[in-house]
């Protein structure tokens, strides 16, 4: 199935990454070569791999064009007709993010809060919307979040205009999706307490429920100076108490959204 996925993915990606690095100038090809950075026009594949037992897994794959970042995503076994938050973690000034293991889960409840998972997997650099704004301000956009189907299954497809180094630096960059069902009632319920962005809000709808890092990228150490806190388009980072105040209003009004009517899964090609 995996093999499957990757395929399909890859194949939709070959052609445009393969004519850019057939046209690429000099100057391109020098500017891919300096050390950290990767050559614009490359494609980059991330398996997307459950946190807190969620079931959850899907493949990933970033294709860089220039300053154009292309995101296709195919996940399953997500919480079937309900929105999932997803975005692009991670650092372009050479700090070392990654996917969090059970460690993360400091207070020992067996979930990895979005709290608890920032440390290890950075803050967010790109919202995986379906339309409009790509910053941290829409991290809790749910209302322009994708929606899984009644399989739990999820396709997403969104090209993003990004800064230079951004598209220099995805190996460095990593998915997370958010958005459990641990006690299998299929929808976002109190039954793991309230979220810590927002008390008004269950734990379910916040908690990550898989990671992926790009094939190739280290594992390393946690990062010196922790998590920083910034503002920008796409390239900003957020906090918990960000995510709080900025976004915990859009993350009530996508919940109701989707209570209220059968929600389709969405895909959306070009940024608005």
């Amino acid at each position: 199935m995996t093999a499957q996925r990757t395929a399909r993915l890859t194949a939709l990606l070959a052609l445009p990454a393969a004519i850019t690095l057939g046209a690429a100038t000099p100057s391109l090809a020098h500017s891919g070569s300096q050390a950290g950075n990767e050559k614009a026009g490359s494609a980059y594949q991330i398996d997307l791999t459950e946190l807190n037992n969620s079931g959850a897994h899907g493949t990933a794959m970033l294709s860089v064009d220039g300053t154009q970042l292309t995101v296709k995503i195919e996940a399953h076994g997500l919480v079937p007709g309900q929105p999932h938050a997803q975005h692009i973690h991670g650092d372009t000034t050479g700090k070392d993010f990654h996917c969090p293991d059970a460690s993360a889960d400091k207070n020992g409840d067996g979930i990895i809060t979005t709290a608890e998972g920032i440390p290890s997997y950075g803050n967010i650099h790109i919202s995986l919307t379906t339309k409009g704004d790509t910053s941290m301000k829409s991290g809790l956009a749910v209302d322009r979040m994708p929606v899984a189907d009644k399989d739990g299954n999820l396709s997403y497809t969104r090209t993003i205009t990004v800064p230079q180094a951004t598209a220099d630096h995805v190996k460095d960059l990593h998915i997370v999706q958010h958005g459990i069902d641990p006690n299998h009632n299929g929808s976002y319920d109190f039954g793991k307490g309230k979220s810590e962005l927002d008390p008004k809000l269950p734990q379910e709808a916040t908690a990550p429920t898989d990671c992926g890092m790009v094939k190739g990228a280290a594992v390393g150490s946690m990062p010196s100076g922790g998590v920083e806190t910034g503002s920008g388009s796409t390239n900003g980072v957020e906090s918990p108490v960000m995510l709080a105040s900025g976004g915990a209003a859009l993350l009530a009004a996508g919940l109701l959204y989707a209570g209220r009517r059968k929600l389709r899964p969405t895909e959306t090609s070009e940024d608005d």
